[in-house]
């Protein structure tokens, strides 16, 4: 067994998703490799702090489904004699048990036996490729218990992670004490509204009724800072509302600025056209 196939089984072994005989090698390897111990403890702790404070769920069903139906797609039946041989070289059996093999003395190999295994080796290859399904499918089903062990805090945190940039940042300035906002209406009909937060310098625009644009154009955001425009980066409009953050640092008394460009932004770093959006933040 190498180090990277003895990682995997680590990690199993922390998720508490190991088979019997994966369990067993698990700890047959750990005694004939003590310096790999270090992988084991770093998989334990963070096992142990990812699960902490966290009550067991049920995973969803979706979940389920689609670990069983890839199970049962997936040959299940590994080649446990070359599976050993791979795990067992400098162990030796007992009769009742294995155990690491640490007899100073064991004479050389001979060369040809060293061929030999050679040999062995480079016909394995087909059966390595052959084990990766089952090592993708331990890791697809090692997910599966750390979502469960996650419990109510994989509930929590896992849409915190999908959620848009725009939107968190949005959040974040609603929750400072300087939160501020404000709206104007839009030629098209509908209004955009600026949000603000100047002690953390992060801007937001929600548009309601901005109007999609063809390929060839794209929205651009503005710092207005004094006489200056500065990008604050391209946003495509959604039909409905729109929430895009603006790139780079507010500044204190910086208005807020929408101007239609050609696609990918103004090609001269300066506004092109005549700003169809203009938010005083002062």
């Amino acid at each position: 067994m190498n180090e990277p196939e003895f990682a995997e089984l680590a990690a199993g072994h922390s998720l508490g998703a190991l088979s019997a005989e994966d369990e067993r090698r698990y700890r047959v390897a750990l005694a004939a490799h003590p310096e790999w111990s270090p992988i084991a403890d770093d998989d334990a702790d963070t096992a142990a702090l990812l699960a902490e404070g966290a009550s067991p769920v049920a995973p969803p069903p979706v979940l389920r489904d689609a670990l069983l139906a890839r199970i049962a797609v997936t040959p299940q039946n590994p080649d446990t004699e070359g599976e050993t041989a791979a795990a067992g070289e400098g162990v030796v059996s007992t009769g009742s048990e294995t155990v690491p093999d640490v007899a100073p003395d064991e004479p050389p190999v001979p060369d040809s036996r060293r061929q030999e295994r050679a040999r062995s080796a480079s016909a394995a290859g087909g059966e390595g490729a052959s084990r990766r399904p089952r090592r993708l499918l331990f890791a697809l089903a090692a997910c599966l218990v750390l979502i469960v062990g996650l419990g109510v805090g994989a509930a929590v945190v896992i849409p915190q992670l999908l959620r848009p940039a725009a939107v968190v940042a949005l959040d974040r300035i609603e929750s400072e004490p300087d939160a501020a906002q404000k709206t104007v209406a839009l030629p098209s009909g509908g209004h955009a509204t600026a949000h603000w937060s100047a002690s953390i310098g992060t801007a937001v625009l929600v548009s309601d009724g901005l109007e999609p644009l063809d390929g060839n154009q794209t929205y651009e955001l503005w710092f207005v800072r004094g006489d200056a425009p500065v990008s604050a980066g391209v946003f495509a409009a959604e039909q409905g509302t729109t929430t895009a953050q603006l790139r780079g640092s507010m500044h204190a008394g910086d208005a807020i600025a929408v101007t239609v460009e050609p696609a990918g932004g103004s090609p001269t770093g300066k506004p092109t056209s005549q700003p169809i959006v203009v938010i005083p933040t002062s």
